[in-house]
């Protein structure tokens, strides 16, 4: 072979070989996403038992069992301070992408009751797994069958006669109560306890009267026949018609305006990041939620729990976010409970 023939093959190859270097290292760039390079830590501003508990271990154990993160997930209760220490926690982690939380409506309450320096803004959203109800329930040994029942009890006992539990002061639970107080005219004595798994467990032992707590947090004490739902704050039935006792199901309950209480919430079930995160990493755990929300243990959680499966990503939750934040001011100012740096 002359030597023009080979300078030829030669160039051709060197050609071809600096095309493939330059493929290579164009590829990374192009083809590989961002992922986790350690443990990921994930928060739960509440306490164990609850339905934000319950949410984040079921969370949890799906990402185990389907493998849908080549990183361990580690589930780390910060409930202090009606969970600001778990809002603070992930205030000072900014920038770290290995670290989310699970939020409920404390979001809101938590900071503009404490005067807390942290807002949602501080948080970078990723998905709104759900939305959650809020049930009225009672001992199953009383007689009362109807929310109508329980609150004219309520009422004919007089002032602070009747005990009230819920999770943490001025969340969701007292913004519900005092709600109630000023639609019918009573007057509770709302007792605080760390997590609604802990409320439940109350009223078995009737050391309260009544509660407002999420499905998720007492359906295994209704299923047991211990405890009973009167109505549900929402605007429309819970639409899970599979029966939970013998004789009900969630779709039985009936709204509390049904029975002439006009009295509704929904709480956020949501997940979020620290801020100062880059789209790629809010990006990797959207497309993780979304694996675990096609799963048949979450389609599960969802039917146990009786959530409402409504869920949001990108700027659409953002906005949701946003707007339930103006809500909550509005509901914690009318029920005094926005601490005096917020006022």
């Amino acid at each position: 072979m002359g030597n023009a023939v080979l300078r030829s093959v030669s160039s051709r190859v060197v050609r071809a070989v600096g095309l493939a270097l330059l493929a290579s290292m164009a590829a990374p760039g192009l083809s590989q996403a961002w992922e986790p390079t350690k443990t990921v830590e994930f928060i739960i501003p509440a306490g164990t038992g609850g339905g934000a508990d319950q949410m984040a271990r079921a969370i949890q154990g799906i990402i185990a069992k389907h493998n849908l993160m080549s990183q361990s997930l580690v589930v780390i209760n910060r409930s202090g301070g009606a969970g600001a220490e778990g809002f603070l926690d992930m205030k000072g982690a900014k920038g770290n992408p290995h670290k989310i939380i699970i939020t409920l409506s404390n979001l809101f309450t938590t900071p503009l009751a404490n005067a807390l320096p942290f807002n949602w803004h501080d948080l970078t959203p990723v998905k709104m797994m759900a939305l959650d109800q809020f049930v009225l329930w009672v001992n199953a040994d009383t007689p009362y069958q109807t929310s109508k029942d329980f609150l004219e009890a309520v009422k004919k006992a007089g002032p602070s006669k009747f005990k009230m539990g819920g999770t943490g002061s001025k969340q969701e639970d007292q913004i519900i109560t005092v709600a109630l107080e000023k639609a019918t005219g009573t007057k509770f004595i709302y007792i605080p306890f760390k997590g609604g798994g802990a409320v439940a467990v109350q009223l078995v032992g009737k050391h309260i009267d009544s509660t407002v707590n999420n499905p998720i947090e007492a359906v295994a004490q209704w299923r047991a026949g211990k405890l009973r739902p009167l109505c549900v704050f929402d605007s429309e039935r819970m639409p899970y018609k599979e029966k939970v006792t013998a004789t009900m199901s969630w779709a039985d309950i009936p709204t509390c305006k049904e029975q002439g209480l006009d009295v509704d919430y929904v709480m956020l079930r949501g997940i979020f990041m620290a801020g100062g995160v880059q789209q790629e990493q809010v990006d990797y755990f959207a497309g993780v939620l979304r694996k675990v929300r096609e799963t048949p243990e979450w389609k599960a959680l969802m039917e146990k729990g009786a959530f409402n499966v409504t869920s949001m990503e990108g700027k659409q939750f953002a906005d949701w976010v946003a707007r339930e934040e103006t809500r909550h001011v509005k509901l914690m100012r009318e029920a005094g409970f926005i601490g005096d740096a917020k006022k």
